[in-house]
């Protein structure tokens, strides 16, 4: 097992991690920036180094300055968490090269995975449903060529970056006039956002909801997954409420491509905590990429399972088999999660400033994960969430009934939070009920 390992984080997940690292007897070192050194893992750490000023770009994205961080703390691995530096092939590549472990998969697998033709290839060799698409890149010269493709996927059809995500090099197409001309503008938008102009061409889904199967794998051979989540409560492409099991999904569904995402992981030799995220329509699943690290909302699964993600996540990269199997999956009650935003609840505007006094809820059920503590400064440099409230229960109704409690117990003054927003979604009746659309949110808000 690791002796030491770097958090390549801050806030919430970086916390997460730590706790992890301290019940397995692992040494942890924070890396900050200027404005993140009061940050609470970053006084738990065994040892904290300071990488940079508050600009991304120049700490948690500063590669050079986080392997030499952990060369002059002696660290054996590092934990990307999730987000900035926890999908980049180009990172975790330096880190194997400057002779530390990347706790993750190999470079080589998050290139396949983040390349979302290569990724959908795969997919498709592994038996994983996928949507009706272009099969690879689109011949963007060729307009005949393209035309066909759409005539046969049929429209509404969207155009797509090969190398996107967070919602962004997207756009629906619902006639033949306009194909090229998107087309052409995804391309641009690619480009600058991602460095890579391809793109290909998928169906249209109209109103799906987005649903995603947790999966272990210790790239020797065993591979598990933890069930699924839904994730349908979104605004701009950006998760707001999480729930595990996906209510209404038929089981022989659900266990056929939760079986068939592990033959993948067997396939690409996954390594790690990993995420395959669906759009689910009309009783089929349809594959739209593939997360190689912890995701946010991994707590709900924690809670309906009782596996620790981190903690195996931790292990299989040390080079240990999965510790458990799939017939130690038993899915337990019904859990969600509340992600609580520094933002105004009703325009959406981040509210940095100082926590006045802090109260998280408690009680049978609740678990909160928050690097909050009365005094703290939240800063207007990074994304603002704050918190995640996870409750858990028997039944649907009782956690959706105790997150509801809890949201009413959450006290966080000095700055405006989203939990107005959250208080509304957990009694409104449609989701109450189950099964809504990835356009329900934002509907509602604009209604």
């Amino acid at each position: 097992m690791f002796e030491k390992i770097l958090i390549a984080n801050r806030g919430e997940i970086a916390l997460r991690i730590l706790r992890a690292c301290k019940e397995m007897g692992i040494k942890t070192v924070a890396v900050h920036s200027q404005v993140d050194r009061d940050l609470k893992h970053v006084r738990l750490a065994d040892e904290s180094v300071c990488i940079g000023p508050n600009p991304s770009p120049k700490s948690y994205l500063n590669i050079p300055a986080i392997i030499s961080a952990m060369e002059v703390t002696d660290s054996v691995a590092v934990h990307p968490g999730y987000g900035f530096l926890a999908e980049n092939a180009d990172f975790a590549e330096q880190v194997q090269k400057s002779g530390f472990v990347f706790i993750g998969p190999d470079p080589d697998v998050i290139r396949l995975m983040g390349d979302k033709v290569s990724a959908i290839a795969a997919m498709k060799q592994a038996g994983v449903p996928t949507v009706p698409g272009s099969d690879g890149p689109l011949p963007t010269e060729d307009r005949d060529k393209c035309q066909e493709i759409a005539r046969r996927i049929g429209y509404p059809i969207i155009i797509k970056a090969a190398a996107g995500g967070g919602g962004r090099g997207m756009r629906v197409v619902h006639t033949e006039a306009s194909l090229m001309s998107s087309i052409h503008i995804t391309q641009g938008e690619a480009k600058s956002a991602f460095g890579d102009d391809t793109v290909y061409m998928e169906k249209f889904l109209q109103n799906p909801r987005h649903v995603e199967i947790q999966v272990l794998s210790d790239g020797q051979g065993n591979a598990i997954h933890l069930g699924d989540r839904d994730c349908s409560l979104q605004r701009r492409h950006q998760k707001v409420l999480e729930e595990a099991p996906a209510p209404g999904i038929p089981e022989d569904v659900r266990a056929s491509t939760a079986q068939a995402c592990v033959q993948a992981c067997i396939d690409i030799k996954y390594k790690g905590a990993g995420t395959f995220e669906f759009l689910y329509e009309d009783g089929r699943f349809y594959f739209i990429e593939m997360n190689t690290r912890v995701q946010v909302e991994h707590p709900v699964t924690e809670m309906v399972t009782g596996v620790d993600i981190i903690k195996e996540q931790i292990r299989v990269c040390a080079g240990e088999k999965l510790s458990i199997t799939q017939d130690d999956i038993v899915i337990r009650g019904h859990a969600f999660e509340c992600r609580i935003n520094a933002e105004d609840p009703k325009t959406f505007m981040p509210c940095p400033g100082t926590i006045k006094n802090y109260h998280p809820p408690g009680g049978f059920g609740v678990r909160v994960d928050s690097h909050l503590y009365s005094g703290y400064t939240v800063p207007p440099n990074y994304d603002s969430m704050i918190a995640k409230i996870i409750t858990h229960g028997e039944t649907r109704l009782e956690a959706l009934n105790r997150m509801r409690n809890a949201l009413e117990e959450t006290i966080i003054d000095g700055i405006r939070t989203n939990i107005p927003l959250q208080q509304r979604l957990v009694r409104d009746p449609a989701f109450r009920e189950g099964g809504v659309n990835i356009h329900y949110l934002e509907k509602k808000l604009d209604g």
